[in-house]
Order: C-alpha cells, then structure tokens, then sequence
C-alpha cells in the first residue's frame, strides 16, 4: 500500500540564504522551524537536496540547522552534498601553502584573504562569498578581519567543525519508494559508476556503493590521508564534484551533472536512461543544482518524471515547496512573470495522468508547460542565451490543439 500523500518535503539549494529556509517551512505540513530548530513531523521524511552555502550571509547558520535536524531525525532527515559543500574541502590545503597549478602568482604569494577572495571568485562560482560570511561573523562580533573569515573556514573544516561534521552526515544518493533523489543529474556514463570500482548494473547496489566511496573519501580527509604518491586520498570526491575540464558539467557524476541543455533548457533523461530506471521500479528523479526559473520544473514522459527544483538565481527570493508521495507530486512557489506580474504556480499531478499538458513541451516553440497559475492563466517556461529565461502567463485556451512532447531538447 502506498504511504499517505505527501510523505516527503523536498528543498535543495539554499546556498546561505535563510530566507529560502523559511519560507520553504512556512505553512509546511511535513515540516516547520521553531527558531533554528527545524522539525520533521513524524512519518514524514525531509530531503535536502545540497549546496547549504556560498551566495547568502547565512551559511554558517543554514549548515548547523540541517545538521542538528539530522542529528535529532536521522531517519527523517537525509542530507544529499552539492558541489558548493563538497568544493570546500580544497580549503584546507589551498589556504596552507599548496593552491592549485594554475593560480597566479601574484596571488600565491600574497595574504590568505586574497587568496580566498580569488579562489571564491576564479574556481567556485562564488563570487561574493567572502563578503557574506564576514557579514555573518559581524552580526556576533563587530571587530571581524579578513584573516578571521579565513580562520572560520579552517575552522569548519577541523576536528569538530560544523562543515566538516555536516558533509560527513551527507551521502551522495537516496532511494524512497519509486524515488531516486541527486544533486546534480544523472546520465548514461554516472548510472552504474562508482570512481576505482567495477561498472554495477543494479541500481539499489550502484547507489550504496556510491555513498560508501563518499564516506570513504570523507574518511580519508578526516584523517588527513594521503596516497602512496603523496596526493591527498580525498582527491577523488574533489573531483567528482567539478565540471570535466573544459565544460560546464560532468556526465560522469551525479553531483555535476546537469538533466538540462547547454542553455540550462530542462530536459528528460535519454529512453535509454529511463528504461533502465523504470525497470528497477524508479519512475521519479529529483534534483537540483541547474536553475530553471522561478519555480521546479516537472517534466514527464509516460510513467516517468523528472523534477527540477533549484530555484536559485531566479527573480524571487523565497523557496519554493515540493511535496512527494509514490503515486503524487505537488509544488508550489511564486513566479515573477516577464511583464513584471507577481503570480503564484500550484499545481498536484499524478504519476502517469497523460491527461494533462503539465511537464510536456509545445514541440514548434520549445516552451516548458510549467503548471497553472493563481490567476487562472498557465505558465509557459523557456530558457535563453546568456543564462536568460523566458516566463510568459498564457490563456489555457492557447494550449488546445497545440502539439505536445517529452522536453529533451531545449527551445
């Protein structure tokens, strides 16, 4: 029998905004926040989906909240690691004396601030994130220096630290019923890898046998192992958590792959990729880490479905709302339009209803059907050139007769 809908709460890519953590438990049936005490009503289950920090002055107190609520329920609350989390462990040899091959060496020799300022900007895409943890620092100490922003990141990564202790308590993938919860995306070259292990057909083994290598790698930076050849044993999660050199994304990892076009476009996995899910009775992906507008992105292809729900550098400042059952999916979250309207997009859609035109892409003009909106209209989603998105709200009546297919390929 399937559990009562909804059983599971969704959020991913926070990214040190609070704000996109309470709005997210505002009015939440599965769960709420009492302070800095996030709560998991029993029976229900609350993923996070990755990347706690970074673009936000409140990094430090979004880690420590995800990680006491998985210290309390820990078989409530899974934490998945992004890219962002990961990345930071390249702090604590960068920041003592063994930067990367390709930092200049104006900056190599220069105070540790610079050098963090440079690698936050050049190697992370996390411009600003120096600024916003000292802003963080300020709010309980008024006299913070650049050193001591430094220090706070060493900090959280030592024995004990926050961070540290938070990416120990992350694995890189969850199963839930027909639910197979990613950072990043997945793709013919990550299903079934596992990085210094043999090729694994089934999904369920392939998935342990992920995490373990994760708590190994997180072991072995605990421990300050390094190989026979003097690298750091931990160097591998390094870089499973990066773009391949020379791209934008990494079909070889589920933290940094991307279920989009090049232009961030949503897209479903291949047939290939989804026959092999399906046939291991996973019929739903959950991820994050690629924006697709203001809002998650379901897009469906028969008994299949795929949600996006990283809503960040979008228009609107909140979080948006994913709830999931085996059988349903509702989301919610507010819209900024291309003519400046406000609008809010709810919608509940049921694994397998072909019925609706939700999830599927208008096949002359490559736009996402997205949902309908408070305002009787529907939302219609695109993704343009120079990380630009297109957001229109359109009559439902446009939609009769209109040609109608699985997203994958972008508009």
């Amino acid at each position: 029998m399937s559990p009562p809908f909804p059983s599971v709460a969704y959020l991913t890519d926070v990214e040190g905004l609070w704000k996109k953590l309470t709005s997210f438990c505002q009015d939440n049936p599965l769960v709420s926040l009492d302070g800095d005490r996030l709560v998991v009503r029993p029976g229900a289950t609350f993923v996070f989906g990755g990347d706690a920090i970074d673009r936000g002055p409140d990094g430090r107190r979004v880690v420590r909240t995800l990680l006491d609520a998985r210290r309390r329920q820990p078989s409530q609350v899974v934490l998945l690691a992004g890219n962002r989390d990961i990345n930071k462990l390249r702090l604590v040899r960068e920041l003592r004396g063994h930067p990367l091959a390709r930092t200049p060496e104006d900056i190599r020799s220069a105070p540790r601030p610079v050098l963090l300022r440079w690698i936050f900007e050049n190697t992370m895409g996390a411009r600003g994130a120096f600024e916003f943890r000292k802003a963080e620092l300020t709010r309980s100490n008024a006299s913070v220096t650049d050193e001591d922003v430094v220090d706070s990141y060493l900090e959280d990564l030592g024995p004990g630290g926050a961070l540290r202790e938070y990416l120990t308590a992350c694995q890189l993938t969850h199963r839930i019923g027909n639910t197979l919860f990613l950072h990043g995306g997945l793709h013919e070259d990550s299903l079934g890898t596992v990085p210094f292990h043999e090729h694994i057909d089934d999904v369920d083994a392939w998935g342990e046998a992920l995490n373990a290598w994760y708590r190994e790698q997180l072991a072995a930076f605990g421990e300050g192992r390094f190989d026979s050849d003097g690298k750091p044993a931990w160097e591998s999660v390094i870089a499973y958590q990066a773009p391949t050199p020379g791209k934008r994304i990494n079909t070889g990892s589920v933290v940094y792959g991307r279920m989009a076009t090049e232009l961030n476009h949503p897209t479903l996995p291949s047939p290939a990729l989804i026959d092999r899910l399906t046939r291991a009775g996973i019929h739903r992906l959950v991820v994050g880490h690629t924006p697709s507008g203001d809002c998650p992105s379901l897009l469906r292809d028969d008994s299949f479905e795929l949600v996006l729900a990283d809503n960040s550098y979008g228009r609107v400042e909140g979080a948006s709302r994913v709830l999931l059952g085996d059988d349903r999916v509702q989301i919610e979250g507010e819209v900024k339009l291309d003519d400046g309207r406000m609008e809010r997009l709810r919608f509940e859609h049921a694994l397998g209803d072909t019925s609706s035109p939700i999830g599927r892409q208008l096949l002359d003009t490559g736009q996402l059907v997205k949902g309908p909106l408070q305002s009787g209209e529907w939302l219609l989603f695109r993704a343009l050139p120079e990380f630009k998105v297109e957001q229109l709200a359109v009559d439902p009546s446009t939609l009769t007769g209109r040609a109608l297919g699985p997203a994958r390929t972008g508009g």
